[in-house]
């Protein structure tokens, strides 16, 4: 009972707060994009599905020059040929966001092929369901090492880049997250609280520095029906899921127009923004609202699942597209539960 009501309190309070939170991100037109990002090169660490294949796939097809970097190259070559296909072009580099030599060659590797850099993506992420004493702690640890080291790397060889050529757009993939930590995701919210941290002192820097054409963006999406689901790591004892879920292309469609238009920080759609000010308004309430939902789907009715590493560790040949199927399984869960 007492789930159902905090429930339905999150989602009218979600409502409410939408309506007057909601803004359009950016005004840019498809024809407008086009001739922003065509010939412009983008690095996408993270691109062999999710967000990473959607942002590479589209700028890919703008006419963009796109360095494809994440660890299952097979699925990296064959966004590649799309790419190549729909009148971009693509360079493959197989790396892992967690060591910092391979992270180097990757922009290494864009300057050889195209001479310079407009865009750096980092959008490669991990997670971890589960109270937080149940999780190995080493699990906890390579999280950081993708999430929060992986980032710093990415950051570190983009600006430096940038840095050198006078000009570029860093992005790095927070989370709502970052703003409102939330139960059975601790040391993920953790991770992305973060990088939310790492952008804006970056920011600072450059600033001091001089460096006004050099820009950080902190991108910070809702839950998202993404394969980051099925890849976390799982000991919560349920199937993986949250409510309520956005379209992925919501989020690819920002994260593009924020690579031309340059916010500092962006929490996408109208769930996030509202979330974002809610936690800045009353934090302790949100916080509390916010578990109670993520307790009453991932633990009180989430169906039974055994404990993974996930792609903590390797990656997994499942989750190759741009949505996860989360959304169609709940629906499913929903339509049984009500014939049962």
């Amino acid at each position: 009972m007492k789930e159902n009501i905090s429930a339905f309190v999150l989602s009218a309070s979600l409502i409410l707060a939408g309506y007057a939170a909601y803004r359009v991100t950016s005004r840019n037109s498809k024809s407008s994009l086009h001739k922003k990002i065509k010939g412009k090169t983008y690095v996408i660490i993270g691109a062999s599905s999710g967000f990473g294949k959607g942002i590479a796939e589209k700028v890919g097809s703008y006419g963009a020059n796109v360095v494809l970097a994440a660890r299952r190259t097979e699925l990296l070559e064959e966004i590649a040929a799309n790419i190549r296909a729909s009148g971009g072009n693509a360079q493959v580099v197989t790396s892992d966001i967690s060591q910092a030599e391979l992270v180097q060659y990757i922009a290494d590797t864009a300057i050889e092929v195209f001479g310079s850099v407009d865009v750096w993506v980092n959008c490669t992420g991990v997670g971890i369901i589960s109270r937080f004493w149940d999780a190995p702690l080493e699990d906890y640890s390579r999280l950081v090492d993708v999430n929060l080291k992986g980032i710093i790397y990415g950051s570190y060889a983009a600006v430096n880049l940038f840095r050198s050529q006078g000009y570029g757009t860093l992005i790095n993939f927070g989370s709502i997250d970052s703003e409102t930590p939330l139960a059975y995701q601790s040391v993920y919210s953790a991770s992305k609280a973060g990088v939310r941290s790492l952008g804006d002192s970056l920011n600072q820097e450059l600033r001091l520095d001089g460096y006004e054409n050099i820009k950080v963006i902190t991108i910070e999406p809702w839950a998202v029906d993404t394969p980051w689901w099925g890849h976390a790591a799982n000991y919560s004892g349920g199937t993986p899921r949250m409510w309520p879920m956005n379209d992925p292309q919501l989020v690819i469609d920002a994260v593009i127009k924020a690579s031309v238009a340059r916010p500092q920080e962006l929490p996408v759609g109208w769930l996030a923004k509202s979330s974002y000010l809610f936690h800045h308004l009353f934090p302790h309430l949100w916080e509390r609202l916010s578990a109670d939902v993520n307790h009453h789907y991932q633990i009180t009715t989430a169906p039974p699942a055994r404990a993974t590493t996930g792609a903590l560790y390797e990656p997994m040949a499942t989750g190759t597209e741009i949505e996860g199927g989360v959304r169609e399984r709940m629906k499913r869960e929903r339509e049984e539960r009500k014939e049962g």
